[in-house]
């Protein structure tokens, strides 16, 4: 059985994470727990949610984040409750399969909102914080679906690929401050939603004949790359986008 890393830098370090009640999200909030950050998440799933808050210790408040003014209120709840966040990690998003012919303005805006400009209010939210703080490290999330050219995904792969030159444009304004930006790119990875939504036999093997590596990943399997990009460990690594998918792209 593999072991893995214990980081001593994110003991008692304020963690934000977005979507935390489930998939990947809940892997990350319970990692991060597990390494004694003080762990606050949003999530609008509150039964899911507060099961994963009672199990970690994590404090969670039920959160809409298409609504800015509230989210960046939560952010700073959160915060007065465990001193400033230090860690941010922008993972809530959604990936609805849609055709071309249906999106109109109003789902394309809905969909930015899930799947990009929570993440950008939320930078700006923690910002003043982690300047006070000496510094900090903000992770975002992209997804492999705009690589791979997953089909019936062009609004969510439109937000997920500004993702990347978000994180890039605010890592240079910011590396002067000390805070640090960096992207996951996950490729497919096994949350429930997942498995219950998508994976056939069939789908499955051609999975792995895609990926280098001949195994599935798991959430677990990128909350460990959101806990190295958070912790001293990475201090010096910004800018870059880090792809967690098994070898696929």
């Amino acid at each position: 059985m593999p072991s893995f890393a214990s980081y001593p830098s994110l003991k008692d370090k304020s963690v934000f994470v977005s979507g935390g009640g489930s998939g990947i999200g809940a892997a990350i909030v319970e990692h991060f727990a597990a390494q004694g950050s003080k762990v606050g998440f949003v999530d609008i799933d509150e039964a899911a949610s507060t099961a994963v808050a009672k199990k970690t210790g994590a404090t969670f408040i039920k959160c809409d984040i298409r609504d800015v003014k509230a989210y960046q209120a939560a952010i700073e709840q959160i915060a007065g409750k465990h001193g400033a966040i230090t860690a941010l990690i922008n993972n809530a998003a959604r990936d609805d399969r849609h055709d071309i012919a249906d999106v109109t303005p109003e789902f394309w805006d809905e969909r930015m909102a899930v799947n990009l400009r929570h993440a950008y209010f939320a930078i700006q939210a923690v910002v003043p914080g982690m300047k006070k703080a000496g510094g900090g490290s903000i992770v975002n999330f992209s997804s492999v679906s705009y690589h791979t050219m997953t089909p019936r995904l062009s609004v969510y792969q439109s937000a997920k690929a500004a993702v990347i030159g978000m994180t890039r444009g605010l890592a240079r304004d910011l590396g002067p401050d000390n805070i640090r930006l960096n992207a996951i790119t996950p490729g497919w990875i096994m949350t429930q939603r997942q498995i219950d939504l998508w994976l056939t036999p069939e789908s499955e093997a051609d999975l792995m004949k895609a990926q280098v590596l001949k195994e599935k990943v798991y959430p677990a399997d990128v909350a460990r790359m959101a806990l190295f990009l958070a912790s001293d460990d990475s201090r010096l690594i910004s800018a870059q986008n880090f792809v967690v998918d098994g070898g696929r792209m």
